[in-house]
């Protein structure tokens, strides 16, 4: 726990509350924690919540699933409910009673351009310290039932889909990765709140905040760096969502994402469809490394990929070959 809020710390978090078995993180928007860490065994992502607008909204999900709403154990109170999505994640959906006030965040940075000229006679000069995490954007999960999964997501939740991926030359068998954001009407909101992809395993790929801007990502990282984390990949812009990214891995090899400037959308964009590829994740930024792909062999996932052909999923060898030539196109 000690480590983990070291690094929470140089990651850009701040604290909400601690206790001797849990650490809650927030970042400096009002609103909800980004991440609660629990003293265990093992080092394991348990599942991913989700903030309610009103106390009503969890009956709905309550109902659909045979579901209690109880009194959640959030900073400041609240109301949840608890499911379970077809992966086996659970899945909270939390209504908070008393939002976490706004706490200062990093100021953007003052940029020239071309002949708009904003600053003169003032330098540019962003400070070496941890970035200044505003919120949690978005996750993103492994699935060896994607189609189910999905499916779930956006009939239990009421999410919609962004962007599809798929398999080159495949788009027959549907899609293999998801984008999926939260319907708000005509409110333009994140390109995703959750991401998923067809893998060998059900688990945390990772989890993304969101920072001031490219600045705040790129000193931020500097000051990570210095301290010895080891960056996965970055920094460039994706395809997908458009963000500035930057992906480090915590202590407990957990992959977090540093993000900027991602796009917005309404309810009234239709999802795009494109093929899964390595040279599709990033429109600009060095090539995507192995570690963030997790092409790096071992014997778990050896045995991931074992139990998933063998058991009732969608997994198939042809599938697995398509994904392996994804990860090498």
């Amino acid at each position: 726990m000690e480590r983990a809020e070291v690094f929470a710390r140089d990651f850009g978090f701040q604290t909400a509350a601690r206790t001797e078995r849990e650490l809650w993180l927030r970042g400096t928007f009002s609103g909800s924690p980004c991440m609660v860490i629990r003293r265990g065994r093992t080092s394991r992502f348990v599942g991913p919540a989700f903030r309610a607008a009103e106390r009503g909204d969890l009956d709905r999900p309550a109902r659909a699933t045979g579901g209690d709403v109880r009194g959640a154990d959030v900073p400041g109170g609240g109301t949840v409910v608890d499911l379970l999505d077809p992966s086996g994640f659970p899945v909270r959906v939390v209504h908070c009673a008393e939002p976490l006030p706004e706490l200062p965040g990093q100021q953007p940075q003052i940029l020239n351009f071309g002949t708009e000229r904003r600053r003169t006679d003032a330098t540019q000069r962003p400070p070496r310290e941890p970035s200044r995490i505003q919120r949690l954007g978005h996750v993103v999960l492994e699935t060896r039932v994607f189609a189910r999964a999905l499916d779930w997501y956006l009939d239990t939740l009421g999410m919609i889909v962004s962007d599809f991926l798929f398999l080159d030359g495949r788009r027959g068998r549907g899609p293999t990765m998801a984008f999926i954001r939260c319907d708000q009407g005509g409110l333009a909101v994140d390109h995703h709140t959750l991401a998923m992809h067809l893998g060998p395993a059900n688990g945390y790929v990772h989890s993304a905040y969101q920072v001031t801007d490219l600045d705040s990502i790129a000193a931020g990282g500097e000051y990570l760096g210095e301290r010895g984390y080891k960056r996965s990949w970055g920094i460039g812009r994706h395809i997908q969502g458009s963000q500035l990214f930057d992906y480090w891995h915590d202590p407990d090899h957990f992959m977090l994402e540093h993000f900027a400037d991602g796009d917005l959308f309404s309810r009234d964009l239709e999802p795009g469809w494109a093929p899964m590829s390595t040279s599709g994740l990033a429109q600009w930024g060095p090539p995507a490394t192995r570690d963030f792909l997790g092409a790096s062999p071992s014997p778990q996932r050896i045995r991931d990929v074992i139990q998933a052909l063998r058991g009732d999923n969608e997994m198939d060898p042809a599938r697995l070959l398509g994904l392996m030539k994804a990860a090498n196109s």
